[in-house]
This record gives C-alpha cells, sequence and structure tokens, in this order.
C-alpha cells in the first residue's frame, strides 16, 4: 500500500490477473533459467521445428492462391443464379487462418487449417462439398482432395502445391461479404446453424488465445515445444481421442497465465508441475464462461447431462464455450497423466543438471510397452478410395476405445496409437492403425478375468460398415496381436529390437501390462492373429466349419506369412481357424478359441465416475463424480467475476494466491493434490517407485521363456462345448 512502511509489494503492473485466478508466481527468471531457456531454443532450432522463410513465403502464396480461387467460385454462383450485376461484382468470399498457422507455432511441413466465410446464399452442403469440391479436383496443384462432410467440422483436406491444407466453410447471414468483416464479433453467429458456429469459433478462439496471454513470443515457443513433445510422447491426436493443436495451445496459455513473467524453459517445466496435480474434471479456463442471448449452448454441466460425462474439460474462451477435448475417454486421460509424470520427472532432472533436454523428448516406444495390441487394417481399390476410407475410419476409431471400456467395466484399458503404418509387402493400397491393451491397474485377484471383445469389435465393425459412401473394395480386418508377432512394418529398421537393448525406462515408470490372449489348444501354437474380417454393404453368408479351407487375410492383397499364422473367417455366428504348425508345413490343423473366465457385460452406457479412479504410478488421482461436476459447475457459473470457486470433493480452486499455495484437503480431494507454489518440493518417492517398477521388469524380461505342452482336462471339456454348441467358440478375447 502506498505510505507502508513495510517492504514495498509488487506493482499493480506485476499482480495483473490474467483470465479467472491471480497469478500463483510473478517470479523473474534466474540467469541458471536463461541458460537453460538458451539450451531449449538451440534444442528446438536443431531438431528443425522452425520452417524456412521460403516455405512461409510458399504458404502465403498458397494462401492468397486459395482466397483467388474461392472468390472466383462465388462469383460464378452469383452469375449463375441471376443475381444483378452489381451482386456479382461485389460478390465476395475471404480465406482466414487459424490452429498452429494463426498461432505462429508452425513448423516446417505443417499443415494450414483455413476457414473460408461466404455470403447467406452459398452453401456448404451443395456450393462447399460438391461444386467447389469439383473445381478443386480439376486443378493440377490439388491433390489427395478428401471431403468429410458429415464429421463435427465438415471439412475438406487436400494438398495444394505440395502443402496440406483442411478447409472449413462458414455461410454468414450476410448477401456480401465485406473484405475487412471481424469474425470475432458476436454479430456473425446471428441466424447460422451449430455446424457454421463451430467452424467459425476455430479463428475466433485463436484470437482469443493471443489475447489472454501476458507474453505472446514466449507463448508460441512454449507451445511449440510441447506440440513437438506430444508428438514424439504419442499423445497428440484429437481424434484418436487424445488432444489436438488447440487443446494443446489452450493448456500452455493458462500456464503462461499462472506464471506471466516465466520464459519458455520456465514455463515447460511448469506445465508439466500444474498438469500433473490438475484434479480433473475441474475444466481449463482462460476466461469466464460467457452467455448471450443468442441463444447457443455453452458447457454448462447443470443443464447439459452430456457435459458431466467429460473427463478433462478444455474450455474454448470465445462465445460459445465449448469444451474442446470432449473426446478425451478414461484410458486416454490415464496415458497423458503417465505422460505428464514422466515429462514432470525429466525436467525435475534438467533442473538439477542431471539430463539435457533431449532426455524430454525421447520417442515412447509403444510397440514395447504392452503385451497385447489390435492391428486394424484398412485397404481400399486405390489410393483416392482409400484416403476417403482412411478418414471415416479414424474418424470412428475412439469409439473403439470407448466400446471396449464400456463393455468391460472399465477394467480393460486402451491407448489407440495415433501414428499409421504401411504394409509394403500387400499390393493393394493400405493402412494400419494398432491399440495397446492393458489390464486397469490395481485390479483385485477377483477381477483378474479374461475378457471377450468378440461382441464389441462385432459391433464396431457394424458402424464402420455404414459408411454412406463405400465402394467395392473398401474393407477393414481387426486383429489380435501379441507383441512378439508385431508386424516388421512398424518398427523403423524393420525388424524389432532385441530385449537386451530395450529401455523400458522412458516409459514413465510403468511395468508391463500383465494381460495377455489365451487361445489355441496348447502352448506350442504359434498363433500370431486372431482377424476378424469385415466387409461393410455385402450380405452375410452362412459358412461352415472346416479345418482344410482357410480364410484369405483380404480379397483385393494376400496377407504376409510372416504376419499371420492364423486367422478366424468370421460370418453370422460360425468360423473356421485354419492354423499352419509349427514346422509350416503347410497341413491345416482345426483349431478352436477357448475363453476362461467370466465375459464381461455391456454396462450399456458411459463409465460411472462416482468412486472411479486413474492411477498414474503409485499415485492415486481420484476423479470428481457427476455430484461433484454439478458443484464445479455452479462454482463456475455462479459469477460473472474474474474469481472463480471450483469444488471437488471439499477442496476449493479460489482466485486466492494464498489458497492457491495451500496444499489440498488431508484426503487428496482437492483441486489439486500438492500445492502448485514455487516452493513445490521434488516428489523423490516418484522416482524410487519408478526405479523399483522398472527393476522388476526388467528381472521379469530376463527370466528364461519354458513352454510345456500338455492337455489339461479342461481342454477336454472345452472340446466337447466346441462341439455341442451351434456357434462354437471364436472371435476374439483378451485374457490373463
Amino acid at each position: 500500500m502506498v505510505g507502508s512502511q513495510s517492504p514495498a509489494p509488487p506493482s499493480s503492473q506485476e499482480v495483473k490477473s490474467y483470465g479467472i485466478t491471480k497469478p500463483i508466481s510473478v517470479a523473474e527468471p534466474t540467469e541458471a533459467d536463461f541458460q537453460r531457456n538458451r539450451d531449449l531454443e538451440k534444442f528446438l532450432v536443431d531438431s528443425g521445428l522452425y520452417a524456412s522463410e521460403e516455405e512461409d513465403a510458399k504458404k502465403k502464396e498458397v494462401i492468397g492462391r486459395l482466397d483467388q480461387i474461392v472468390k472466383e467460385w462465388v462469383r460464378q454462383l452469383t452469375s449463375q443464379r441471376g443475381y444483378t450485376d452489381k451482386m456479382v461484382e461485389d460478390a465476395n468470399a475471404i480465406i482466414f487462418t487459424f490452429g498452429s498457422y494463426c498461432l505462429g507455432a508452425h513448423g516446417p511441413g505443417s499443415d494450414i487449417d483455413a476457414l473460408c466465410v461466404g455470403p447467406s446464399y452459398i452453401s456448404r452442403e451443395e456450393d462447399f462439398f460438391i461444386i467447389l469440391h469439383d473445381i478443386l479436383v480439376k486443378m493440377e496443384e490439388v491433390t489427395e482432395l478428401q471431403p468429410i462432410p458429415d464429421a463435427h467440422v465438415p471439412v475438406m483436406k487436400f494438398k495444394f502445391q505440395g502443402i496440406s491444407i483442411d478447409l472449413l466453410y462458414a455461410s454468414i447471414s450476410l448477401l456480401v461479404v465485406p473484405e475487412d468483416i471481424d469474425i470475432s464479433h458476436m454479430s456473425v453467429l446471428c441466424n447460422v446453424d451449430e455446424q457454421t458456429v463451430r467452424s467459425l469459433n476455430g479463428c475466433r478462439v485463436a484470437d482469443q488465445i493471443l489475447k489472454h496471454v501476458p507474453n505472446v513470443e514466449h507463448f508460441r515457443t512454449t507451445l511449440r515445444c510441447l506440440k513437438f513433445w506430444a508428438k514424439r510422447r504419442g499423445v497428440y491426436s484429437n481424434v484418436t481421442g487424445f488432444l489436438g493443436g488447440v487443446n494443446w495451445a489452450l493448456l500452455v496459455a493458462r500456464v503462461c497465465q499462472f506464471y506471466p513473467n516465466a520464459i519458455p524453459s520456465m514455463l515447460v517445466s511448469r506445465f508439466f508441475r500444474v498438469y500433473t496435480q490438475w484434479r480433473w474434471p475441474n475444466p481449463v479456463m482462460l476466461c469466464p464462461i460467457e452467455e448471450d442471448e443468442l441463444g447457443f449452448p455453452v458447457w454448462d454441466p447443470r443443464k447439459n447431462p452430456r457435459d458431466r460425462s467429460h473427463h478433462m474439460p478444455i474450455i474454448t474462451p470465445a462465445y460459445p464455450c465449448m469444451n474442446s477435448s470432449y473426446n478425451v475417454s478414461v484410458s486416454t486421460l490415464q496415458v497423458m497423466m503417465e505422460q505428464f509424470q514422466f515429462g514432470h520427472k525429466i525436467c525435475e532432472d534438467i533442473e538439477f543438471n542431471k539430463v539435457q533436454w533431449s532426455a524430454l523428448f525421447e520417442p515412447y516406444l509403444f510397440f514395447e510397452a504392452y503385451k497385447n495390441y489390435l492391428q486394424v487394417d484398412i485397404v481400399a481399390a486405390d489410393a483416392n478410395d482409400l484416403l476417403a476410407w482412411k478418414g471415416w475410419v479414424e474418424s470412428r476409431f475412439r469409439q473403439l476405445t470407448l466400446k471396449i471400456e464400456r463393455d468391460t467395466n472399465g477394467m480393460l484399458q486402451c491407448h489407440p496409437y495415433p501414428n499409421e503404418y504401411i504394409d509394403t509387402s500387400k499390393q493393394c493400397p493400405n493402412f494400419a492403425f494398432f491399440m495397446g491393451l492393458r489390464r486397469k491397474e490395481g485390479a483385485s485377484d477377483q477381477e483378474r478375468q479374461q475378457f471377450d471383445i468378440r461382441g464389441t469389435v462385432d459391433n464396431f465393425r457394424q458402424e464402420i460398415g455404414m459408411y454412406m459412401f463405400w465402394k467395392p473394395g473398401m474393407d477393414i480386418f481387426v486383429s489380435h496381436v501379441r507383441r512378439r508377432w508385431l508386424p516388421a512394418f512398424v518398427f523403423p529398421d524393420g525388424y524389432k529390437r532385441s530385449r537386451s537393448s530395450r529401455n523400458l525406462n522412458d516409459q514413465a515408470g510403468k511395468a508391463c501390462d500383465d494381460v495377455s490372449a489365451s487361445y489355441g489348444r496348447h502352448g506350442k501354437r504359434k498363433n500370431k492373429h486372431e482377424t476378424v474380417e469385415v466387409q461393410p454393404n455385402k450380405a452375410m453368408k452362412w459358412a461352415s466349419v472346416s479345418p482344410q479351407r482357410p480364410v484369405p487375410f483380404s480379397p483385393e492383397c494376400g496377407a504376409s506369412s510372416s504376419s499371420v499364422a492364423s486367422q478366424i473367417g468370421y460370418n453370422a455366428g460360425f468360423c473356421h481357424l485354419p492354423s499352419l504348425d509349427a514346422r509350416s508345413s503347410g497341413e491345416n490343423l482345426m483349431g478352436s478359441a477357448i475363453m476362461e473366465g467370466v465375459n464381461a457385460v455391456s454396462s450399456g452406457g458411459l463409465l460411472d465416475w462416482k468412486g472411479g479412479a486413474v492411477k498414474v504410478g503409485q499415485e492415486l488421482v481420484k476423479p470428481c463424480n457427476q455430484t461433484e461436476v454439478l458443484q464445479i459447475a455452479e462454482r463456475v457459473f455462479e459469477s460473472k467475476s474474474s474469481t472463480k470457486n471450483l469444488n471437488c470433493e471439499g477442496g476449493e480452486y479460489t482466485a486466492d494466491l494464498g489458497t492457491l499455495l495451500e496444499n489440498a484437503c488431508p484426503k487428496g480431494s482437492g483441486v489439486f493434490q500438492n500445492s502448485l507454489s514455487e516452493e513445490l518440493e521434488t516428489n523423490n518417492a516418484l522416482g524410487t517407485i519408478v526405479q523399483s517398477q522398472d527393476g522388476a521388469r526388467s528381472e521379469s524380461l530376463q527370466k528364461p521363456m519354458t513352454r510345456h505342452v500338455f492337455l489339461h482336462p479342461h481342454f477336454f471339456m472345452q472340446i466337447v462345448i466346441f462341439l455341442c454348441s451351434p456357434f462354437g467358440f471364436c472371435g476374439f478375447f483378451v485374457a490373463d
């Protein structure tokens, strides 16, 4: 205060509030922080994360060329529809950019997110996705054109002069679009549908993010760094249930608000410190949620039951405020929490000069982290069909994760991998996707059952088969693959590393999963895949059980003998399981898939948060249930001021700096598990846990693998059951 005899507190400029709370710390960087920042920026440059001036110039040229194309397209349609010469002359459309390019965090080879804003009489369904599509498809500069009209945000993907473009369209309620239109103004949302609002919000959100961060350049560098980290650690993908570009931008922007004077090296470290302790589903918000007379729904768990099921709400700052991370599931949230723990531990080591920045960006060894995987292969007649087919399958891939979580009551956890692979041994165009499977940690012995997910996969493939643009040759195959039988094309060098050379310490201290598959008649049998064949829009035929007639892996392309040793042709309940014996003599043996334990019964709905838990290492992160989410919502919406209280099992997240620096309630059930203060102590116990887990893992890997071939009495019982059953036991299941 002015006139106080005590040391003067920071000026009002320094303690300025950003967002809904005061900063956690306004500490200035030290010389050590500056040195680490120089090292970080050098690493980012050496890693090639900055686009060259030539590439930036080419992108600007492409944007200008695209702007000319849409202007001509609108004038042409205006003329054809009989409007006056004056209207034709004034007809206009404008290209705006958003995403990483607009935020200034794009790198070499990155795509451009673009929005075309057109007049009210130019429609999305017919004019954009048909007429403009036909114009683009005839242009030599345009390749890999892929319209996705039924996406949550309808988009047209293509490459223009080799640069990837994601183009959205918004038809606003104006006959003439002025060249200087401000789409951040609320008036552009008048008399438009929700798809148009979602399309417009990309640009509107990007503008608001830049307005709400204390230092734009520090924000850009930090975002560039963390996007690179997320891609290296396999958690950068909105479509598979992780986080996309806008989600990472919002998380980084919130940390910038917490530490307004921090430089990028500090912000990266604080990012992991904050989000390893964040109490989801408390929402991340840059500003208060606003409601408007336009009446569009905003994120509000009090009114919208669907919002209560969101596990990791990250709210957009532009009206109408939405949860940008609705795709996140229980499984993908746990994967991200594990990776946040990994990043936090490495950043602590960096601050103690134990490791360099490169350690933070070590790639995640996905194909060494699990014992069981689902492999989803898709094929098509030609490259263009494959692109359309791939877009559809990718957009539904997240549903497979949700269905498995639902049908196993959350006991089987999934890790969908964002990367895609190509099997060069096949003659037809193809892609392969993978999903890691493991049992939920902390499961009791009574819960250590085997999981039958045949019905889940069948339901998933039926949904995939509903693709309205399906063409002959489009097929999908879902296989269960053990780690030792992973195809060679998923490894960079075309082969697997020896077990002795594997570095499993990078996997965030996680021990190998204990989920395995059980099939075949005895241990010596070498089953590599169980394949469920899907042929959309084709009549299902009854098949007889025949050990002499194996089902081909694909109608168009034969399966490589190195990747498929047994397959299941699945038709209307019957199956046959051709298999090669251990000597690869070519003789087909009759196989039966034996299921033990209790089948998981579909819960018919989303997992209940009540009493649920997401485990990170040895640390239990207990999310709020839906009742608690409602309590959170009451706090969030009760005031329009910059002070917001979020309640979670008795703990409060308040705008008061002192409260933020306090420890959470004794049970650890507050918004933060520990304090977010600068004096946060290093969690040495975590390192001990990681070390002990890794030691146990290494020990288990060194044990010799001994296989015994014997016929258990239970085997004969299963044979009798198989012969008596009209359908037999076939398909796929994950077992202990």
